[in-house]
């Protein structure tokens, strides 16, 4: 398995070997021991969730209370996804920057998401699925969201898809207002968070 980096440190893409034969194909999508080494602590497993979405609908920016937050591993078994991750951690030092990949059912690609990092995507074509594990259950207390379409951050989502959003992202508030309101995760509570893992 291949892994790589992102430039807001701690996100990772893993890009898993595919075996095909006469039969189908098998992919690891997900591998304990690679993760573990990779981002220096096994990877809880509170909830797998799993999304359908049409050609066009955006989820997110999603994230959680830090702590404890909410870490995410996804990978796209059906369709096709570009897949963003905001860092939205106060004081951070690519606080307010992007970074994004494609995730599709030819290649297997998964990302790694830690707990304070904003996180969405946009399906590029219809029946997309997304399968998450997930390291803590939905907490509705604790779940926050910023607009996916904040003219501030300049989110990469194609311009010749017209976006689905639902009421809650529409609604919800720029990176700047979730600052304000006090909503975002401080990079210094993260940090002493993933030393805890």
């Amino acid at each position: 398995m291949h892994v790589r980096e992102l430039s807001i440190a701690g996100v990772f893409e893993f890009s898993p070997q595919t075996f095909e034969d006469n039969r189908g194909l098998f992919s690891a999508p997900f591998q304990g021991d690679v993760f573990e080494k990779t981002v220096g602590h096994p990877l809880r497993l509170g909830q797998t969730n799993h999304s359908v979405s049409k050609r066009g609908v955006i989820r997110g920016i999603h994230f959680a209370d830090t702590p404890p937050g909410q870490a995410k591993y996804v990978y796209c078994p059906r369709g096709s996804m570009l897949d963003v991750v905001v860092d939205i951690r106060v004081g951070s030092p690519t606080f307010g920057q992007w970074d994004s990949v494609l995730l599709d059912a030819n290649s297997y690609r998964a990302l790694y998401v830690p707990e304070g990092i904003g996180h969405g995507f946009v399906a590029l074509e219809d029946d997309t699925a997304m399968s998450y594990i997930c390291s803590m259950g939905y907490n509705p207390g604790g779940e926050h969201g910023i607009t996916p379409l904040d003219p501030a951050l300049q989110l990469p989502w194609p311009v010749d898809i017209e976006p689905i959003l639902s009421d809650k992202d529409t609604k919800a508030p720029t990176l700047a207002e979730a600052q304000i309101a006090g909503l975002l995760p401080s990079y210094d509570a993260c940090v002493e968070h993933y030393r805890s893992l």
